[in-house]
């Protein structure tokens, strides 16, 4: 067959405002496949259900609070059974792999979806692509049964190994077509996710007949879109056996302090949920709010006020927290792109053992504790395991229906198809101007760590003008090496710590960033 162009977004537009963001289809470039009955309009386990198969025209909206006069918006399609299928059971040969970090819930995964595939659909043979991306082209595969993964769920990790790097667009697709596999499964975050992608742009370019279907993956929450990621629920229950650890351990000597590094590259999900469900942390530290350590309002004069108030204190950072605050930041990434962070939990324990030893009158006890492997090894708990299996039937059904290109998640509780490009819009962030995190500041009591305005005025003067002009120039230095809009800036002002000034970016959906503390002393210009 011919190649076809890469595809572009499938819109529907309809009355007062609505849009469908569609998914692709086989039909888009094979228009003459022929259709199928659903089997599971046999099957016995489905004969009690009223209406089962999901009307063509059903879809979710992505943003369900709406106004008298406001337009219906964005829509994504709705996942669930089709009444005809573009596959015959006997034809099918998919293939499931898992790639990146592991995450609880990645075998039950793998198990709805081999269950799944037999039976409701009657597939017999399924394929496990060991070691991620690079067993496509490895020849490294695992036979799946349904019995073979039948308790696989109650366990850690995942059967089928993983792996970071290794995607070869072309080699992947010449294996996929030299093996004969019409459908894959691919379990993974956003990078995955890009690459899965990749992989259905190269399909459609050669006209395959393989349904390419994306499960997303990440434990930090992170991934844009959607309600929550598979195995966060587990990570938030794990996370406070940790929190509970430090609590006991602080509480139980003078002047103690427990610290607890929680996950989290660029979103404070964990860390926010988890302390918001402990009720035991007296300060949580995430990437989106950026904090100080001296003066007034910093850090230091935080924790000693609670230790004099209460005789201890429990700290929850997230391991992406506080990265700006290193004098100099780590520039090598691992095999999926990710820039590797420095120890910010261990290094804000040696910034307080400093500080309070030098104190005459306050001796503290500091525990630390970093359960980052042991909180994404474990098995998913039940509301995880659940939803997993709700991920996995729903990616199933898309592809006998003939949908590709498509990441199965929950919209505003429903499951749903979403474009591939979606996926990838960049991380799901933890909005400090939203409910949530005021519910987590008045919970713990600390100090939002924003900037002080009026203390921001009196500064102001205190800058020669060519120190301003210098600052300017660096500001537009920084900024030149990031991806904020120079409209952006909403604040610079001085934070607390003597001779510096902060560079602050407020941007659209309410998230804080510190690019970085400049120096405003004549020595520095």
């Amino acid at each position: 067959m011919g190649s076809v162009p890469n595809s572009k977004p499938k819109l529907v537009h309809g009355s007062l405002g609505y849009v469908l963001e569609d998914v692709p289809h086989l039909t888009d470039y094979m228009p003459e496949l022929p259709t199928y009955s659903n089997p599971l309009q046999d099957n016995p386990a489905y004969s009690v259900v009223k209406q089962y198969f999901v009307n063509i025209d059903d879809s979710v909206p992505e943003k369900i609070i709406a106004h008298k006069d406001s337009p219906r918006g964005v829509h994504f399609r709705r996942a669930g059974p089709r009444q005809r299928v573009y596959f015959e059971s006997d034809e099918v040969l998919a293939a499931i792999v898992t790639c990146g970090g592991l995450c609880p819930g990645l075998n039950t995964v793998i198990r709805e979806l081999v269950c799944g595939l037999n039976n409701m659909y009657g597939v017999k043979t399924v394929l496990g692509i060991n070691g991620g991306y690079k067993g496509f082209y490895a020849q490294n595969t695992i036979t799946l049964t349904p019995k073979n993964v039948n308790d696989i769920h109650k366990r850690g990790g995942t059967i089928l190994g993983s792996s970071r790097g290794g995607h070869d667009t072309t080699k992947i697709v010449d294996s996929i077509q030299d093996r004969g596999i019409n459908q894959v499964y691919i379990i993974g975050g956003d990078g995955t996710q890009r690459g899965a992608a990749k992989i259905f742009e190269e399909i459609r370019k050669r006209c395959l007949k393989v349904a390419v279907v994306g499960i997303p993956k990440t434990i930090d929450n992170d991934i844009p879109v959607i309600d929550k990621s598979f195995g966060f629920d587990t990570a938030v229950e794990e996370a406070q056996r940790a929190i509970n650890a430090a609590h006991v351990e602080a509480e139980s000597i003078e002047n103690g302090i427990g610290v607890v590094k929680l996950m989290g590259r660029y979103s404070g999900f964990i860390a926010m949920f988890a302390t918001l469900a402990s009720r035991d942390v007296d300060c949580c530290l995430i990437p989106e709010s950026p904090f100080y350590l001296e003066g007034p309002g910093g850090l230091y004069e935080f924790v000693e006020k609670r230790l004099k108030e209460n005789g201890h204190v429990v700290l929850v950072i997230a391991e992406g927290a506080g990265q700006e605050l290193f004098s100099g930041s780590l520039q090598t990434m691992d095999a999926s792109g990710n820039k590797l962070l420095q120890d910010v939990g261990l290094w804000i324990s040696q910034k307080l053992k400093d500080y309070f030893a030098k104190q005459t009158t306050l001796h503290i006890n500091l525990k630390y504790i970093d359960p980052t492997y042991m909180i994404r090894a474990v098995p998913s708990n039940a509301s995880d395991n659940v939803y997993c299996t709700l991920l996995a039937q729903s990616a199933v059904h898309g592809a006998m229906a003939g949908y590709t290109g498509y990441t199965s998640g929950l919209v505003n509780g429903r499951q749903t198809y979403i474009p591939f490009y979606r996926i990838g819009e960049g991380p799901n962030k933890v909005v400090i101007t939203d409910r949530m995190w005021a519910r987590l500041l008045s919970s713990t009591n600390q100090p939002s760590f924003l900037i002080d305005k009026s203390a921001t005025e009196d500064k102001k003067e205190e800058v020669p003008l060519d120190q301003l002009n210098n600052l300017l120039g660096r500001v537009r230095h920084i900024l030149k090496h990031t991806n904020v809009d120079n409209d952006a800036i909403s604040e610079v002002g001085n934070i607390g710590s003597p001779g510096k000034l902060g560079v602050f970016v407020l941007d659209n959906g309410g998230n804080v960033g510190h690019l970085g503390d400049i120096s405003n002393s004549r020595s520095s210009a």
